[in-house]
């Protein structure tokens, strides 16, 4: 069974909507299990409805705006980049109103309804591949996977939100008794959780290069400070995802085609700029085609 699992990474699902894009619709690949967190998430349902199309309108063309009811920071250019810089009057505004983030992602919620209808939902329910979504159990301090066979309509679009909240800058969300947030916190990766849904071959889009390649520049404020934090942590939990998965898959005989970022996408994945994610889009389709065109002569 082929599996497709796609990491976290916000503003970054963009390339890996790419990326997919080229295995399903030029190389056919057939998967029966597609696993995603965070954004990975956002993704899933409609590469498994072969609704690429319009998964790529609202990638190429969200904003800050279509994620965020509250922002916690401003974005500001200088010397042709993009700094973050808290903004103090949403964050305290946020903070007196009783919340327990800096932020609220209230928009992402809507936008996951107005892109997955109840219709999808019902074809993805009645079909013979799964979908999964990551998320935390900050309460219970553990990793769960909720499958669109498991819920109705409201509780899978909550779930697929759930997975994408990157707290303490989205909302925390409570369910059942349990706070619960991104996915990535626990798991960025699942690709040992395909493999223990029965996956024997498994494509695996990580958003970030092989290779370290950055040194983050210093920390201007203390939003920044806990954004490199965050994103340090990040990037070990996502370290440690793929040495289990490829431990895991060498035991039980499951091949995994890794397909990394070749490059540093942005250092700050929460900035949603729409004429960049249009630009990731495109390289991570021709990253995909440019990798197959080389394992092609191996193959043969």
């Amino acid at each position: 069974m082929k599996a497709l699992v796609i990491s976290g990474g916000g503003s970054k699902g963009a390339f890996a909507g790419g990326v997919a894009q080229f295995l399903i619709e030029d190389l056919k690949r057939d998967y029966k299990l597609f696993i995603g967190t965070s954004t990975g998430s956002l993704l899933v349902s409609h590469l498994a409805l072969n609704k690429i199309e319009k998964i790529k309108a609202v990638y190429t063309g969200v904003n800050n705006d279509n994620i965020f009811s509250v922002c916690p920071f401003k974005i500001t250019r200088k010397h042709g980049t993009q700094n973050i810089r808290i903004n103090h009057l949403n964050v305290l505004m946020n903070i007196f109103r009783g919340s327990k983030t800096f932020g609220e992602s209230q928009n992402l919620k809507t936008l996951i309804k107005k892109t997955i209808s109840k219709d999808d939902f019902l074809e993805l329910k009645n079909s013979p591949t799964e979908i999964v979504v990551t998320v935390s159990n900050l309460t219970l301090n553990q990793v769960e996977y909720k499958s669109v066979n498991d819920f109705d309509y409201e509780e899978f679009c909550e779930w697929v939100w759930v997975s994408c909240n990157y707290t303490p800058f989205m909302t925390l969300a409570k369910k059942n008794g349990c706070e619960y947030a991104d996915g990535g916190m626990g798991n960025m990766v699942p690709i040992e959780e395909a493999i223990s849904r029965g996956a024997t071959e498994v494509d695996a889009i990580i958003l970030q290069t092989e290779i370290t390649q950055l040194n983050r520049m210093p920390s201007k404020n203390p939003f920044s400070l806990l954004t490199n934090m965050f994103a340090f942590m990040l990037d070990r939990i996502e370290s440690q995802n793929i040495k289990i998965g490829k431990f895991v898959a060498s035991n039980q005989n499951v091949i995994i085609n890794f397909y990394y970022a070749p490059t540093v996408l942005t250092t700050n994945s929460l900035i949603f700029d729409k004429d960049k994610m249009t630009k990731w889009w495109q390289d991570g389709y021709n990253f995909a085609k440019f990798k197959n065109q080389e394992l092609s002569p191996l193959e043969n």
